[in-house]
């Protein structure tokens, strides 16, 4: 590591210290300045010792609740401070406590954590993983051998497509009684499901039963699902794990599931490959229709890209199996459009064999972030993709403190080749929150180093952390897709316009270099999940005319990380 200890302490203590316009107003901007050089000034004085007593202390608060974060944050100090007794006893004392919590895990037959601690450990640079009772191989294949269906010892074999129906089932969440104008209905709500294995597990999806997972929600709920073969049986169903942000949920039921699906593999399957969807479409049980794959590469999830199908799909699809012509399991369907017959979505099967070993451990799966924006890197000529390009680092997240920079390329995580921003959210889909992973980065000298980052969790809306994190010229860089400098002294608003990000709201919106920007206000919905950015312009491409633009900016997107 080529940093000074003094810097990297200073990027812990005052690297989210800056704040941003909103609303057309500077919010505290002037007093985060003051903080800011305050902060830098005292940093300064600083001798190396006093640094790393600072952050010596600041780890020893976070080994007791935060182990592995812990033991990250002593591991970079390690790296800035080689030799200092103290730092070396702490990353003892880190390493000690992880080591202790793999063993328990192991124990306990929680292969999941115990692989995320054992993958600390190692990202950490830990010497005696060679005396742990399980490497990351044998822990990977326990966890493949005990997960509902991940192998396919229970799957059936085949048979006729009535055999297969009878694998589906119908999720019912009955919300009582809603009474409107002084009548009451039964509420519910009506989705598809399957058996992935003979005890009982059926793979849903998430807005199917998220009234019965959301905290905010204060009515009645409760699951039930119906067998394909016995439409007429309520059977109590529970949640085992659910993710959110890939629409997915594990249930469990006691009872033997009269067919068992196997999980496929999409790489197996191409545009215009043939396929079915199993489900019950307004509460139509047992109901196939068919239909080829029009695309598989649709960005409607932060976490990856899903197929577009022209299968029939409508209210209560949702959840069921969308199978090939061997009665292999290639996606789960999700969506589809109102009035737009043959528009309808489905999740690669991919994602769900990625998801199931975290929703098996239970409750919700949260995704892994590094606070980082890039974008796949392809050269003019080259004939591949050569990796995930950092255009922003947010201040005060891993990657920052991790010593990731703007212009480093992202070419694979713990080994892993990384080629491309799916590679890197298919990857990511397989980590857990709070652990470390090694990073390899190719820097814009053309050297490369091996970086170990914590895994923090994803917020729901990233842009909005960015937002509240950064000045608006580097914040403007994730959210618009334009590289921004400084234009007048006298008016903060003042910007020119330095780059454009490929493919970016700014580059669709004709933005280009040298054009003159001014932000007049930035507002951001009460979900944090859009903001709505006011632009004075002098495009070049208009003829450096006077335009005031506004812009819908979502602020989630697949490339944050």
């Amino acid at each position: 590591m080529t940093r000074r200890l003094n810097d990297f302490v200073r990027g812990v203590c005052i690297g989210c210290a800056l704040a941003l316009f909103s609303a057309g107003t500077v919010c505290a901007k002037a007093k985060a300045k003051d903080k800011d050089a305050a902060a830098a000034k005292s940093s300064k004085a600083y001798s190396d010792a006093d640094a790393a007593d600072y952050e010596l202390q600041a780890v020893r608060k976070l080994l007791p609740k935060e182990p592995v974060k812990a033991l990250w944050r002593a591991r970079l100090l390690l790296d800035t401070a080689a030799g200092n007794a103290q730092v070396e006893s702490l990353y003892g004392s880190c390493t000690k406590k992880v080591v202790s919590l793999y063993k328990k895990a192991v124990e306990a037959k929680n292969f999941v954590d115990a692989l995320r601690y054992y993958g600390s450990l190692q990202a950490a640079g830990y010497g005696q993983l060679a005396s742990l009772p399980m490497d990351a191989a044998r822990l990977r294949n326990a966890i493949s051998t005990s997960v509902p269906g991940l192998s396919a010892k229970d799957a059936s074999s085949g048979g006729k497509v009535s055999s297969m129906i009878d694998g589906t089932v119908t999720v019912y969440v009955d919300k009582g009684i809603k009474v409107e104008r002084g009548v009451g209905y039964n509420d519910g709500v009506l989705g598809s499901g399957f058996f992935i294995s003979r005890n009982g597990y059926i793979i849903t999806n998430h807005h199917v039963i998220s009234d019965c997972v959301d905290p905010t929600y204060k009515g009645f709920a409760r699951l039930y699902i119906k067998l394909a073969e016995d439409s007429d049986t309520r059977i109590p169903a529970k949640i085992i794990g659910y993710d959110k942000g890939v629409d997915l949920a594990l249930l469990k039921v006691e009872v033997d599931a009269p067919y068992v699906f196997a999980l496929g593999s999409s790489t197996d399957l191409d545009v215009g490959d043939k396929v079915f969807a199993i489900g019950s479409p307004l509460g139509l049980e047992r109901t196939l229709t068919s239909g080829i794959v029009s695309s598989k590469d649709r960005e409607l999830f932060s976490s990856g890209k899903v197929f577009q199908i022209d299968a029939a799909v409508n209210s209560g699809n949702s959840g069921g199996p969308l199978i090939d012509e061997q009665g292999r399991v290639q996606a789960v369907v999700f969506a589809g459009v109102q009035n737009y017959q043959g528009l309808n979505f489905a999740i690669p099967v991919e994602y769900l064999r990625s998801e199931l070993p975290i929703l098996c451990s239970g409750g919700e799966r949260l995704h892994p972030w590094m606070s980082l924006y890039g974008k796949t890197k392809r050269s003019p000529g080259a004939g591949s993709n050569e990796g995930v390009y950092v255009h922003y680092v947010m201040p005060g997240g891993s990657a920052k403190l991790s010593g990731i920079v703007v212009g480093d390329v992202i070419e694979s995580v713990d080994g892993e080749p990384v080629l491309s921003t799916d590679d890197l959210s298919l990857n990511f889909l397989q980590r857990c929150t709070d652990s470390i992973v090694t990073v390899g980065v190719l820097r814009a000298d053309g050297s490369r180093e091996q970086l170990p980052v914590y895994l923090d969790v994803r917020p729901d809306y990233p842009g909005y952390d960015v937002y509240t994190h950064d000045t608006v010229a580097q914040a403007f860089v994730p959210l618009v897709g334009m590289h921004l400098l400084q234009a007048s002294s006298m008016n903060k608003k003042k910007f020119t316009v330095q780059g454009v990000i490929k493919g970016s709201i700014a580059d669709s919106a004709g933005f280009d270099a040298d054009d003159q920007v001014e932000v007049i206000r930035v507002e951001i919905s009460d979900d944090k999940s859009q903001a709505g950015v006011q632009i004075s312009a002098r495009k070049r491409q208009s003829g450096f005319v006077d335009t005031v633009l506004g812009i819908g900016v979502p602020l989630d997107s697949p490339y944050y990380f």
